[in-house]
């Protein structure tokens, strides 16, 4: 398949279409879930079973499965750190090593590195990046999530929109303040089947059915609590999780803003529902650190020129403060959220 053009358009029958456009989430919580997107889409369920498989396969989705919330489930970070240009491959490197590194991106900036740390709790958050500095030799720019306005990486991609979201209307929007320690009241079985399946779910006809297997547990059990850590927040969604590089999302901007702080809430809403954002959320200054931005957005298109546009509106007609594009150039990781524990003494220390 061929990233970043079209091509990949031209593989892609209706049935495909309806898979990847219409099962990014909402997946049944059934003992045989692929019943229901058979019927969906038109086919029986061995067919829908192995569409998903050829996709899969083929790069048009990145993983199957549940889609973790970090901040619920344990603590989180977005980071940087500014690599040396004869060093960048060694520091990428060392920072990819930590399993908790769920996604490294080069940016064209100064702090050329970005990457998010996951972890079970606070403390051993804190001691990888504290790791990741001293291995490094560079200093690590840490920038937890304080307020989510808007997080949504589902949306269509079977078509020529420029942009992410283009075709769709506004969203709803709230601001939800985010602790950097977990709130979820997980029990036993939910720990075992959150670590079991953050890389995603088997591809068979009886995903819960082999979770189950692997946890020791009544699938009726494992359905249960699935349905639990969906409506707590752990999971966000379950689904195909596409892999926009490869469906033509190429042109991916992160900006980042210089608000007044009393207009943070406010406008942080009214950035976040509109259709061609696809992230908007607040971290710390770090003005220790020369880095006075406050609110980040994330536009995801097709062309770089399309996203410029939608940059220029945001700045013109919403966000008129000081800003920086950053643009990815290249993706160095990108796997979900994974935990190496999930213990029951997060609150403590």
């Amino acid at each position: 398949m061929s990233q970043g053009t079209a091509d990949w358009r031209s593989q892609v029958d209706p049935v495909d279409a309806a898979i990847v456009d219409g099962w990014q989430s909402g997946f049944p919580v059934a003992e045989r879930p692929f019943e229901a997107v058979a019927a969906d889409v038109g086919v029986d369920e061995t067919e829908a079973l192995e569409r998903v498989q050829r996709l899969y396969d083929e790069g048009v989705f990145r993983r199957f499965g549940p889609v973790l919330n970090p901040p619920v489930i344990g603590s989180s970070t977005l980071a940087a750190v500014k690599a040396p240009v004869d060093r960048f491959d060694e520091v990428a490197a060392v920072i990819n090593e930590y399993d908790q590194v769920n996604h490294n991106y080069a940016r064209d900036h100064e702090w050329n590195m970005w990457f998010v740390v996951t972890a079970a709790s606070k403390e051993r958050r804190d001691a990888i990046l504290a790791e990741i500095e001293e291995r490094t030799g560079c200093a690590v720019l840490v920038l937890p999530m304080l307020t989510d306005f808007y997080i949504d990486l589902e949306f269509p991609v079977v078509n020529t929109d420029r942009f992410a979201r283009e075709s769709l209307a506004e969203t709803d929007v709230a601001a939800t303040t985010i602790s950097e320690r977990a709130a979820a009241d997980l029990t036993d079985l939910d720990r075992r089947i959150l670590l079991e399946v953050q890389e995603g779910f088997p591809l068979t006809a009886t995903p819960y059915g082999d979770v189950a297997e692997a946890v020791d547990a009544p699938v009726a059990d494992v359905l249960d609590s699935v349905d639990r850590l969906l409506a707590d927040g752990c999971i966000k969604r379950i689904g195909c999780v596409v892999n926009h590089l490869a469906t033509g999302f190429d042109a991916n901007c992160m900006v980042v803003w210089d608000l007044p702080d009393d207009e943070l809430d406010e406008r942080g809403v009214e950035v976040g529902r509109l259709p061609y954002v696809t992230l908007c959320y607040h971290r710390p200054r770090r003005p220790d650190q020369e880095w006075p931005y406050n609110l980040f957005t994330m536009i995801h298109g097709r062309e770089q020129e399309a996203v410029d546009e939608k940059v220029d509106e945001l700045a013109g007609e919403y966000l008129p403060y000081d800003h920086e594009r950053l643009y990815s150039t290249e993706t160095l990781k990108q796997t979900g959220a994974r935990y190496e524990d999930l213990v029951d003494d997060r609150d403590e220390g």
